[in-house]
């Protein structure tokens, strides 16, 4: 089913996130974790794609139709510049294309690890703008773009960061699903925002549940996501006990969602962490999935 479609399907749609296990070992224990997720009925859930090149890539692809055909979800790949010619991007696609794939999230990607600077391919493509046409052009897919509440870490200015936003939905774009962020403030601003300049798709918010007071500081700087100065108290008080601090985060991530979902945001996507227990304590909480 079609982006579109499965957004316009619930009065409330929270979609799951997951990253491709990279062992025997935790592939088996992400298999084992997937009947938590189902149970969740998410309308579907993505794959993340990173910047090794095709081999991470035919990784991705690979389980995407994997959980679509062997465990029944429906699944959609994030699909990344990075390190792919434009006929390593026409062969991707063709092997979604085969394996029943209707949606993927178009993305530039990041640097590989170790490396400051974003190189494009010297045969591939430089702009996500460009893969969501590509895409576009088969007819056969639904496309979903990044959106930056606090802005793209490289755009020349918030106003520049969103008119390539709206460039990227003229190009074809059924979605945005937009960047973690901690503060309500920051994503209904760049809600309104976006609605003003025009943007009528659905712009999905981007929940990240908190696992530890050291990840979360660690991981929110490399990721441009501002930690407020009430969330740093709160990790002040257990910072020195993981299971305090999760069980804050599943708390403070359900309370996101509850303002959201008062502010009038019908559409969440969860950075799972191919972490089950989170995100079910979340959606029992407010009722998704239901």
């Amino acid at each position: 089913m079609h982006l579109k479609d499965l957004y316009a399907s619930r009065p409330v749609t929270a979609s799951l996130e997951f990253f491709p296990p990279r062992t025997p070992e935790t592939l088996a224990k992400f298999v084992a974790n997937l009947p938590a997720f189902k149970a969740l009925h998410p309308p579907f859930c993505s794959l993340t794609m990173g910047a090794g090149g095709s081999g991470t890539a035919d990784v991705t692809v690979a389980l995407v139709i994997r959980l679509r055909k062997e465990f029944g979800l429906e699944a959609m790949c994030h699909f990344t510049c990075i390190g792919k010619s434009r006929n390593e991007v026409a062969r991707l696609l063709d092997a979604l294309e085969g394996g029943g794939v209707e949606n993927i999230i178009a993305l530039r990607g990041d640097a590989p690890k170790g490396e400051t600077e974003w190189r494009p391919h010297p045969e591939g493509f430089k702009y996500s703008i460009e893969l969501v046409r590509e895409a576009k052009a088969r007819g056969g897919f639904s496309v979903a773009v990044a959106g930056f509440p606090e802005t793209h870490p490289e755009a020349a200015s918030p106003d520049a960061d969103l008119d390539y936003l709206k460039q990227k939905v003229e190009a074809g774009a059924d979605a945005v699903i937009t960047q973690f962020f901690f503060d309500n403030a920051d994503f209904l601003k760049f809600r309104d925002r976006a609605v003003a300049a025009g943007i009528r798709v659905p712009i999905v918010a981007g929940i990240l549940p908190i696992r530890t007071a050291g990840w979360v500081r660690k991981f929110a700087p490399l990721c441009k996501a501002r930690v407020p100065v009430d969330l740093e108290a709160k990790l002040a008080l257990v910072e020195k006990d993981d299971e305090a601090c999760r069980a804050m985060g599943i708390e403070y991530a359900t309370a996101q969602c509850r303002g959201l979902v008062a502010a009038g945001v019908k559409a969440f996507h969860f950075y799972s962490l191919n972490d089950p227990v989170p995100v079910t304590a979340i959606f029992r909480s407010l009722g998704f999935g239901a």
